[in-house]
């Protein structure tokens, strides 16, 4: 009786965090207690429907083949993500030491992750070399500071977004081709506006293939 009470009162908690992020209205570059805290209660929480509300800003829709979406994974999110999963896996304890844990030696870093479904005929051995950068209103590319491709075979397997990042699908056959996969791309959160809008470009070997706008205004 006095876990349910707990949780129920960790979910009341959440929707009220959630509430206030939307007021927010910037990412944050670098998480004091408070963020860490507020970030382990929407993870922690029982509310599905809090936690979905919560993660719906972070979700781009593209839908320019071969790009579906992107996920954008703040050093906030990255904490509620954490403590989702491993709540998903049954473990009751989380806490700020976790929580810094999961931010490691680059706590303001920004993923860009890019869910890519290739043409059924393709004939590719890997994700090819597809590459991400943001550009400013005046121009300006920003680079990742690094690039990581993870094929999937077989079809996307549906759900909630997975923490750490996993392309999903099936193993790979004898001589089978991925059918899609996931860029991520790692920026310094620190060269980034926090209130600012950025268009994302994806291409491979200098040819876009897709581009949406990212607003950092939108995120905690």
């Amino acid at each position: 009786m006095r876990y349910h009470a707990v949780m129920e009162r960790t979910g009341i908690v959440a929707a009220a965090v959630l509430a206030s992020t939307a007021v927010l209205a910037a990412f944050d570059q670098a998480l004091d207690p408070q963020s860490l805290a507020e970030a382990i209660q929407i993870g922690s929480s029982r509310i599905d429907d809090a936690r979905t509300r919560f993660h719906a800003p972070y979700h781009v829709d593209v839908m320019q083949p071969p790009v579906d979406y992107v996920e954008v994974v703040t050093p906030f999110r990255r904490n509620v993500l954490d403590a989702e999963a491993r709540a998903r896996a049954g473990e009751r304890l989380y806490g700020q030491r976790e929580a810094i844990a999961t931010l490691g030696d680059n706590p303001s870093r920004v993923d860009l992750v890019a869910d890519l479904t290739f043409h059924p005929l393709n004939n590719y051995v890997g994700v090819p070399e597809f590459t991400v950068t943001l550009l400013t209103a005046a121009g300006t590319a920003i680079q990742p500071i690094t690039i990581a491709r993870m094929p999937r075979f077989g079809p996307r397997i549906s759900g909630t977004f997975p923490y750490p990042y996993a392309a999903g699908g099936t193993a790979a056959q004898n001589g089978q081709a991925p059918s899609g996969g996931l860029v991520v791309a790692v920026f310094d959160g620190r060269g980034l506006d926090p209130r600012g809008t950025y268009v994302m470009s994806i291409g491979e070997k200098g040819k876009e293939a897709a581009k949406a706008p990212v607003d950092f205004g939108r995120l905690r």
